[in-house]
C-alpha cells in the first residue's frame, strides 16, 4: 500500500481526509480520499502499489479493457462513442494545427481512438498496460500496441501530439510520466489530457457515490488548479479547456446505481443536464475536462 505523507502533486504537507469511497466495480472495499489545501488535488490514500493493483481492473464491467456492451450504461456508451471519437479527432487537429503527424495515445485500451486517427492519416503509436486490451486492439483493428512501460524507451522529440483520455488518474509514477511527456513532444507539440473533475456539480451531488472517484483505480482526483500545478514545473502550460458534455450523463447513470442500488435514468439525465448547465459558461466546472497543453 502507498501512504502519502505529502501531496503527490505539489509536495505540500497540508493534506487531510476528505471522504471515503467504495470500490463498486470489483472488490467492494472502501478507500479514503484525501485533499491537499496547497494545490487542491485529491488522491486515494493507501492504494495498492503498481505490482498489486492489477486485480482491481479484472472485471467484465471495466469497459476500456473489455469493450463490453452488456447493460444499459455500456450500451449507451458505445452508441455515443462513435460520435465522440470523431470529436476527439477534430479536437486534436484543431489544437495541434495539423491534419496529420505523429500521435502517441497512452492507455489506449482496445484501440478505437488510435484506429480513428490512423484512418484519418496520422501515424499512431499506442501504449496500454492491460495485455487483454492489447490483444483486442490487434484483433479489432490490426494495431500493434505496446506495454505502457515502453513510454520511457521512446526517442525524444518524436511526438506531435500525445493524448491521454481518462488515463492520467491511473498513473502511479505521476511526475515521471509528466516529465517524459515534455521530453517526447516535438517543439510546439501538443499534450491533451482528459480527466474527471471533482469540482463539478455531479461530483458534489453524488459525493462518495460519484462514479468517477472509481477507487482504487483512480489514484488522483484532479481540479483545474491542480492540473496546472502539476504541469507547470516541467515547462508545460495549459492553453485551453474543453468540455466533455456526455461524461456527466454517463457518470450520473453509474452514480445513481451506486447510490440507490438500481438504475435511475431520469434522475441521471436530470443531474447530467444540471451539471452541464453549471459548466455552460465555465468549462472548469464540467464533469470531465480536456486540458490542451503546449
Amino acid at each position: 500500500m502507498i501512504h502519502y505523507d505529502r501531496c503527490p502533486v505539489c509536495g505540500a504537507s497540508t493534506i487531510h481526509p476528505a471522504l471515503e469511497a467504495k470500490d463498486y466495480t470489483v472488490s467492494g472495499q472502501t478507500f479514503a480520499i484525501w485533499h491537499c489545501d496547497g494545490c487542491t488535488v485529491r488522491f486515494t490514500q493507501d492504494v495498492p502499489g503498481i505490482e498489486d493493483i492489477g486485480p482491481y481492473y479484472q472485471s467484465d464491467a471495466y469497459i476500456s479493457h473489455s469493450d463490453t456492451r452488456e447493460g444499459l450504461v455500456n450500451s449507451l456508451y458505445h452508441k455515443v462513442r462513435a460520435y465522440t471519437l470523431q470529436s476527439k479527432r477534430k479536437l486534436v487537429e484543431r489544437a495541434s494545427g495539423k491534419k496529420a503527424g505523429d500521435l502517441l495515445d497512452i492507455g489506449c485500451g482496445t484501440g478505437a481512438f488510435l484506429h480513428t486517427m490512423q484512418t484519418a492519416g496520422w501515424t499512431v503509436k499506442g501504449l496500454e498496460p492491460d495485455a487483454g486490451a492489447r490483444e483486442k486492439a490487434a484483433s479489432l483493428y490490426g494495431l500493434t500496441v505496446q506495454p505502457v512501460h515502453e513510454l520511457f524507451d521512446l526517442p525524444p522529440a518524436s511526438c506531435d501530439v500525445i493524448t491521454l483520455w481518462h488515463v492520467l488518474e491511473h498513473v502511479h509514477d505521476l511526475k515521471a510520466y509528466v516529465d517524459q511527456f515534455r521530453k517526447l513532444l516535438k517543439p510546439g507539440g501538443t499534450l491533451i489530457i482528459a480527466v474527471p473533475n471533482y469540482t463539478s456539480f455531479d461530483a458534489d451531488r453524488y459525493g462518495a457515490a460519484w462514479a468517477a472517484y472509481d477507487v482504487p483505480r483512480h489514484l488522483y482526483h484532479f481540479s483545474p488548479a491542480s492540473m496546472e500545478r502539476l504541469l507547470q514545473p516541467v515547462g508545460l502550460r495549459v492553453t485551453g479547456l474543453q468540455p466533455m458534455w456526455f461524461d456527466s450523463f454517463y457518470v450520473s447513470m453509474l452514480s445513481e446505481r451506486y447510490k440507490s442500488g438500481h438504475e435511475n435514468l431520469i434522475g441521471a439525465v436530470f443531474t447530467g443536464l444540471r451539471s452541464n448547465g453549471k459548466a455552460w459558461g465555465n468549462t472548469a466546472l464540467c464533469s470531465s475536462v480536456i486540458y490542451v497543453c503546449r
